[in-house]
């Protein structure tokens, strides 16, 4: 909004224009009110002319307003970005039916515009007849939104692992659109281009994406944000993405997850992937399958188990995308055992090192976590049980040496002296003890 003073000369111009536009039957009119305008215009100054800047969406409605302070009737009129009269006064001498006149009083003069268009935009003026004449005028800026909002998929269906690109675009707005990606709630980032042709953007974000198995049925968002938009303006795709099979054996029989001998072993193994595994099949790893073992789809059945029957039995799947396995390892034990150990059960194992997960390890059968705590406290007292009979056997030894080594502790020199009558006998008898003694003495005899 700005104010300005305008000669007077060039206003009567553009009201004298105004008037010769007008229809016949109003020209007169407009003539006359301009003589009267003119016999109103005051000497003194200090009245203010002032307006306010719209913004408006594009097909909604705009409304201008001039607005005088402290007025003296002095003749209000709207002028648009070509300086062509809308009203003077409370007379339109533009043959645009879309602007209405909302009030007119000697301090107000307010105009709608209807269907807004962006052709629309531009500086309005309101002037002010008096002396000298005041201007004032206000901007009108149209916004547009997105027209249309389209997304695309680089590939319809992707495989898991796979980096696929992801394209949005808003066209035709103004200002330019904001674009968000998502991926369910998360939200993820993308790289936008701006074009602009003839005052209107088009906005192109880019995502690059890489998929997994988990991803498959959840929905790419583009989101766009923009000042002519109320609420949330956005559309989106849903991922299809293919994945290996995921294998996971589980036991039929027997419930009580013991298998001993003269008993029945059924296994079924769960194959899931997309697409779904066609054909799945089990395998004795290292070794053949037992005559008697049963094979029916999914399912393995071995009957009256035996020690032979020990090792590990393979339940393979594969789709388009890969193949992956579940081991069950198989310990049958005696009739009358009544705990398993630690090292029986199935394991499903990763193709690849890159495939090890966590939630790939099936588990054993039922039981098997009481079996190896069991186990654990077993071998926990075993260790106790040694360290305390080695211990025992330490002290033992101890023991009999000190034993052995307990008494009086002599030199040579005393050893000979204790039996000696005199000196001369207890030097021999330590250097040589009481057997040289005689000895020597029976040599002199």
């Amino acid at each position: 909004m700005a104010s300005a003073v305008l000669p007077s000369g060039p206003q009567c111009a553009a009201a004298a224009a105004a008037a010769a536009a007008a229809p016949p039957g109003l020209r007169l009119r407009l003539l006359l009110l301009l003589l009267s305008a003119a016999a109103l215009i005051p000497t003194g100054d200090g009245q203010n002319l002032f307006t306010k800047d719209v913004t408006v969406i594009e097909g909604e409605v705009a409304t201008i307003s001039c607005q005088v302070n402290k007025s003296d009737d002095s003749v209000i009129q709207l002028l648009n970005p070509n300086r062509q009269t809308i009203y003077f006064r409370d007379f339109r001498p533009l043959k645009d039916s879309r602007f209405q006149l909302l009030n007119f009083s000697s301090s107000e003069l307010k105009v709608s515009l209807t269907n807004v268009s962006i052709s629309d935009e531009g500086r309005y003026f309101c002037q002010l007849y008096t002396d000298p004449p005041q201007e004032s005028y206000t901007t009108i800026t149209v916004l547009v939104p997105p027209r249309n909002l389209m997304i695309d998929i680089q590939k319809d269906t992707a495989v898991e692992g796979e980096e696929i690109e992801v394209n949005c675009t808003a066209m035709a707005s103004k200002p330019a659109t904001t674009i968000r990606w998502f991926k369910g709630n998360k939200e993820l980032k993308g790289k936008s281009e701006v074009e602009e042709w003839s005052d209107m953007y088009t906005v192109t974000s880019q995502l690059m994406l890489k998929v997994h198995k988990e991803d498959d049925g959840v929905p790419v968002i583009c989101q766009v944000e923009h000042p002519a938009v109320t609420g949330n303006l956005q559309t989106q795709r849903y991922l299809e993405v293919q994945y290996k099979p995921q294998v996971h054996i589980q036991m039929t029989y027997p419930l009580q997850g013991l298998t001993r001998e003269g008993d029945a072993l059924e296994l079924t193994c769960e194959a899931i992937g997309k697409p779904q595994p066609v054909m799945v099949t089990w395998v004795r790893v290292d070794d053949e399958m037992p005559q008697h073992a049963v094979l029916s789809g999914p399912n393995l059945f071995i009957n009256n188990l035996n020690k032979t029957d020990n090792g590990t039995y393979r339940c393979e799947a594969s789709n388009i995308v890969g193949k992956a396995h579940s081991d069950y390892m198989l310990y049958v034990y005696d009739t009358t055992a009544t705990t398993e150990p630690a090292v029986h059960g199935l394991t499903q194992l990763p193709n690849s090192a890159e495939e090890l997960d966590s939630e790939d390890l099936s588990d054993s059968r039922a039981g098997e976590e009481g079996s190896i705590r069991a186990v654990d406290h077993a071998v926990i007292g075993g260790v106790v049980a040694v360290v305390v009979f080695a211990m025992l056997c330490l002290l033992i030894i101890l023991g009999r040496y000190f034993a052995r080594h307990k008494g009086t502790y002599f030199t040579h020199e005393a050893k000979g002296a204790d039996d000696a009558a005199d000196a001369d006998t207890a030097i021999i008898n330590a250097e040589g003890g009481q057997n040289n003694s005689e000895e020597k003495k029976e040599y002199f005899i």
